[in-house]
């Protein structure tokens, strides 16, 4: 019963998302009200605060459920996996098929929208200490002592919105699979180690 309930819950919160993205891309953020997405959700207004506490929230559960989607999968990795192979393997399990074609062009408009920023830097801020505190419990280390795992976090955090928005942007778009793995190469490699293409004169 408890399992039935879960997926009823989960459904309402996905269709809640999905309504507040769509309406947004549709009508701008400001032209859009919460009780137009429960509506469209077919719930109450009641029912969208039980899940979010704003249109804002709803917008940005999407990056949310993947961002928490990757944290999980990284900490499922066998523990004999390097850091490094483990969060390449965890990234290209779930980022890609959380990113479809329909939903690139949404996400280009709304990332885009100032509103929906500090939602977004705190809804990876949230998976940041999660994933701190599977990369300590990888590395056998107290993260109250060691700034690796914060820093390796807010890397990886920080270093994938880049990537997926780099890839939103690109006119040509190679596989995101495969620009995941230039991330992680450059994450292995350091910055200090790559060359300009041009210097400055």
């Amino acid at each position: 019963m408890s399992g039935l309930r879960e997926r009823k819950k989960l459904a309402t919160r996905t269709a809640l998302a999905d309504a507040a993205l769509r309406l947004c891309v549709e009508h701008g953020l400001d032209g859009v009200t919460v009780e137009q997405v429960a509506n469209d959700a077919g719930v109450s207004l009641r029912t969208f605060f039980n899940y979010f506490s704003s249109k804002e929230e709803a917008v940005v559960a999407g990056d949310v459920a993947t961002a928490a989607a990757f944290v999980q999968a990284f900490a499922g990795r066998p523990e004999s996996e390097p850091v490094l192979q483990a969060l390449h393997r965890a990234l290209v399990e779930t980022v890609p098929d959380r990113i479809d074609l329909e939903r690139v062009a949404q996400l280009r408009v709304l990332r885009r929208t100032p509103a929906l920023l500090p939602h977004q830097i705190a809804a990876f801020a949230a998976q940041e200490r999660e994933l701190a505190a599977a990369v300590a419990a990888r590395v056998g280390v107290d993260p109250a002592a060691d700034l690796y795992p914060m820093m390796f976090a807010a890397t990886v955090m920080a270093t994938l919105r880049v990537v997926v928005g780099w890839w939103l942007d690109a006119t040509e778009r190679p596989e995101l699979s495969d620009l995941i793995g230039v991330m992680i190469d450059r994450l292995d490699t350091g910055f200090a180690a790559v060359r300009p293409s041009r210097a400055r004169s």
